[in-house]
């Protein structure tokens, strides 16, 4: 992954061992890519930035700019420890690291897979996620939705009700299930076998973004990427998506799983909503049993 994205853009690699992490990278790196990376030695608690990472807010009129908002991380509802990841922002910040000042939102729990924007004014997330217990108890729906006009800025929410998948750890983000290419065209995980455990719920899935209209009142383009075959540890189906890609400025990052029928669908779909990306294909076997894929590990910043 930082070999792919040093070809596009600067990376910058938190870890709670810089010295470590150094020889990692430039063993596998040309000094060239080197360059294009930042160590910053900061204590955590996992790896998963997407979720504690600062959210960049594109604003526009009266000057384009950005603003960089710090929700708060609470382990995905108090399941996991979470303290020192929910700190890595802000310790970010002060070291001067970041682009822009980082506006404090540590009074909403939100992570960034959570959450999915057209660019347009439209937010997507799920119901089962934002919902769940330990968020933003005692708010209502209603109310969370208010949070997410105000704070992100937006037009509209809409809250899909389908597709959680086995061995989720999150309670259904929207990066696992379906993502924005353009403001009228959507990537989703469509199930095809009966068989599945998933199958139901995916098919509701499906029936729910078929109703959708844009701002503008027409329907998106749905593009479908496959489910993949069921891949357990111990007994334990862990949470495969093709969902879970990450745009960068020149590319996008494909997570594979070794099945080379879904691999090469889910890379051709990828390809043709992003005309003019490089599509990076990376192997995703290793950090699926962690329970996240290439989008958990990352977050962009502007």
């Amino acid at each position: 992954m930082s070999e792919a994205i040093t070809r596009y853009e600067p990376l910058l690699v938190v870890t709670p061992d810089t010295e470590a992490t150094h020889d990692i990278l430039a063993a596998r790196l040309t000094p060239e890519a080197m360059r294009w990376v930042t160590l910053f030695e900061c204590p955590t608690n996992d790896t998963w930035a997407r979720d504690h990472g600062p959210l960049t807010l594109q604003v526009f009129g009266g000057g384009e700019h950005a603003r960089l908002l710090d929700f708060k991380f609470n382990g995905w509802g108090c399941k996991f420890p979470a303290e020192l990841d929910n700190a890595i922002s802000s310790r970010l910040a002060l070291a001067g690291l970041l682009p822009h000042p980082l506006e404090d939102h540590n009074d909403f729990v939100l992570e960034g897979g959570s959450v999915e924007s057209d660019g347009c004014g439209t937010i997507f997330t799920t119901s089962s996620c934002l919902l769940a217990p330990h968020r933003n108890q005692p708010m209502d729906r209603d109310e969370i939705e208010r949070q997410l006009l105000r704070r992100l800025h937006a037009q509209r929410v809409v809250w899909l009700d389908h597709g959680i998948l086995a061995g989720d750890d999150t309670d259904g983000h929207i990066d696992t299930i379906v993502r924005c290419a353009s403001n009228d065209k959507l990537l989703y995980v469509r199930c095809d076998n009966k068989d599945d455990e998933h199958y139901e719920d995916f098919k509701a899935l499906q029936r729910q973004l078929l109703e959708l209209r844009t701002l503008k009142g027409k329907p998106y383009q749905l593009l479908p990427l496959p489910m993949p075959d069921a891949i357990y540890e111990e007994g334990f189906r862990l949470p495969a998506t093709y969902a879970n890609f990450v745009i960068l400025n020149g590319g996008v990052l494909v997570p594979t799983y070794g099945q080379s029928a879904n691999d090469e669908w889910a890379i051709q779909t990828i390809a043709r909503a992003f005309p003019g990306r490089e599509v990076i294909p990376i192997d995703a076997t290793t950090v699926i049993r962690q329970h996240g894929s290439l989008h958990c590990l990352t977050m962009q910043y502007h």
